[in-house]
C-alpha cells in the first residue's frame, strides 16, 4: 500500500487516513527500520569518486579539506554515499517531498521577504518529490547522533538526542494531521516562538542575530561578500580566498559568465524583473559553498541600487539529486526547476527571486536566488554548540511542516503512532549509521594522508 503524499485524494476523513497508515505497519514493521547492514559489495570511496570526476577540479583540495574536518563534515560532504546505502532499506511508502540532504546544518534561521525572522530547512539542492519520508529522517537522526558524538557525548546521550528529535517530528506531525491542509500548510516557525525554548545562555546572540537582520546591517563574517573601491573607482566584490574570488581560468573557461546571469534575468516574471531593473549589476565573483555541494559552480553578482544600497544573487549550477541517481526518485523535468520547486514546496516563505535558469552555451542547468545573510547562518552553528538537544527538537518539528506541506499528515501519523516504538527504531539506525559513518570518515582520511578527528 503506498500513500502517495499530495496524489493521496480526499475521499476519506482524518480517522480513516491514519487507520490507512496504521496498517503499513504490517506491510514495514517500524521495528525492522531499526537495522542496517552495508551491502557487500559496498564502496564509499569509488562513489565519492564518481561525484568528483563532475565537480570543479581545481576546488577538490578544498572540498576533500573540508570532508576531513570531522565525521559530521565528511557526512555532510557524503550524500552520495548516504543515499546509496539507504536505497537499500526497507521504507513504508509514505511519500512526500523531501529534502534529500537533511542534516542539522540544512536547517537555520533566514529573513523572510516580508521581513520576517523565520527557522526552516535553507537548502534543497538534492530535494525530490514524491520519495519516502524515511529518506530524510534517517539522515536526520544520523546528523544528531553524529553531531552528538563530535560535541563529545557518549552513544547513550548521542543516541537519546536522536530519539528526542524524532519524537519531537512524530508530535508535530500529529498536530498537523489535525488541522486543515491550508493551516498545515501555512505552519511557520518565527524566531520569537524559539526565543522561549532556548536555554537563557544563548537569547541574547539570537535576539541579535534577528535584530540585525531585520535592520539589514552590513555583514562581518569571513564568507559573506564585502564591496570594495575597483581600480577605477567602480565597485567590485572583495576577494576572500579559497571560498570567494573573481574567476581564474580554471573556472572561468567553463561557462559564459555574463550570458549565464543574462539568461537568469531573462527568465524572471515581470514583476521580479521590475524589482531588480531598479539595480545596476557591478560585479561577479565565484563563491565556494558549503562542504555538502563544494565543487559545484556558484556565481555571485553584485547590484547596487541608484542610492548605492546592495544586492547580491546567486546563481548555483543544479546537478541532479543523488536520491535519483541511486532509485529513490525520478525527476524527469531540468534540474533548476527541480530544486526551485522543491523549496517552494517545503519552505514556508521563499525568495522573490527564486528562479531556474540554463546556461546558453553549455546547456547546463542552474538556479538563482538572493544570496543569504551569513549572520542568520551563524546562529544556527551557535545553536548547535551551546543546546544541541533542543536545537535537534526544533529541527524534527520543523522537518515535520516542511514535510506535511507534500504529504497526508494523518496517513503518516497513523505509521508513526503514539508510541515510541517509531522514535526508537530510527535512533537505533542512526547509531549504526553513525558507526559506518565513522569508518569511512577513517578510511577517507586515511587516503588523503590527513589525521582524523575523533570523538
Amino acid at each position: 500500500m503506498i500513500i502517495e503524499g499530495a496524489a493521496h485524494a480526499e475521499s476519506s476523513n482524518r480517522g480513516a487516513r491514519y487507520a490507512a497508515g496504521k496498517t503499513l505497519r504490517k506491510v514495514v514493521p517500524r521495528e525492522s527500520l531499526a537495522n542496517f547492514t552495508p551491502a557487500p559489495n559496498r564502496n564509499a570511496a569509488a562513489i565519492i569518486a564518481e561525484t568528483e570526476r563532475d565537480c570543479i577540479q581545481s576546488l577538490l583540495p578544498l572540498r576533500r579539506e573540508s570532508m576531513a574536518k570531522s565525521p559530521h563534515a565528511f557526512l555532510r560532504g557524503a550524500a552520495d554515499v548516504m543515499a546509496a546505502d539507504l536505497s537499500t532499506q526497507p521504507a513504508p511508502g509514505i511519500r512526500a517531498q523531501v529534502c534529500g540532504d537533511c542534516h542539522l546544518m540544512n536547517f537555520g534561521a533566514f529573513v523572510s521577504p516580508e521581513g520576517h525572522p523565520l527557522f526552516d530547512l535553507n537548502d534543497f539542492d538534492e530535494t525530490l518529490p514524491n520519495v519516502d519520508v524515511t529518506v530524510d529522517l534517517r539522515r536526520f537522526a544520523t546528523s544528531v547522533v553524529v553531531a552528538a558524538l563530535c560535541a563529545g557525548k557518549s552513544e547513550r546521550a548521542s543516541r537519546s538526542t536522536a530519539r528526542v528529535a524524532l519524537k519531537a517530528y512524530r508530535k508535530a506531525v500529529t498536530e498537523l494531521a489535525a488541522v486543515s491542509p491550508l493551516q498545515a500548510w501555512n505552519t511557520r516557525v518565527p524566531l520569537r516562538d524559539v526565543f522561549a525554548e532556548l536555554r537563557n545562555r544563548v537569547l541574547p546572540a539570537v535576539a541579535h542575530a534577528a535584530r540585525s537582520a531585520r535592520r539589514d546591517e552590513d555583514d562581518h563574517a569571513d564568507d559573506f561578500p564585502k564591496i570594495s573601491n575597483g581600480a577605477n573607482g567602480d565597485l567590485r566584490i572583495e576577494d576572500r580566498p579559497p571560498r570567494l574570488f573573481h574567476f581564474d581560468e580554471s573556472i572561468a573557461n567553463l561557462f559564459d559568465v555574463n550570458g549565464l546571469i543574462a539568461a537568469a534575468f531573462a527568465n524572471l516574471p515581470p514583476h521580479v524583473a521590475a524589482l531588480l531593473g531598479r539595480y545596476r549589476l557591478c560585479d561577479i565573483a565565484f563563491k565556494a559553498v558549503d562542504v555538502g555541494s563544494l565543487g559545484t559552480y556558484c556565481s555571485i553578482a553584485l547590484f547596487m541600487s541608484p542610492d548605492d544600497e546592495p544586492l547580491y544573487i546567486q546563481v548555483k549550477e543544479a546537478k541532479r539529486s543523488v536520491l535519483e541517481r541511486f532509485g529513490l526518485g525520478v525527476w524527469p523535468g531540468v534540474q533548476g526547476e527541480r530544486v526551485v520547486r522543491g523549496q517552494r514546496m517545503m519552505q514556508a516563505a521563499t525568495d522573490v527571486f527564486l528562479g531556474p535558469t540554463r546556461d546558453p552555451a553549455s546547456q547546463r542547468e542552474f538556479y538563482m536566488r538572493q544570496l543569504k545573510t551569513r549572520r542568520l547562518g551563524d546562529l544556527t552553528e551557535l545553536l548547535q554548540r551551546h543546546d544541541l538537544l533542543d536545537y535537534a527538537k526544533l529541527c524534527g518539528r520543523t522537518l515535520a511542516r516542511a514535510h506535511a506541506r507534500s504529504t497526508d499528515a494523518s496517513a503518516l501519523a497513523g505509521y508513526m503512532g503514539k508510541s515510541d516504538a517509531f522514535d526508537d527504531a530510527l535512533a537505533s539506525f542512526a547509531m549504526l549509521y553513525a558507526q559506518q559513518n565513522a569508518k569511512d570518515y577513517e578510511a577517507f582520511c586515511a587516503q588523503r594522508g590527513a589525521t582524523p578527528d575523533r570523538p
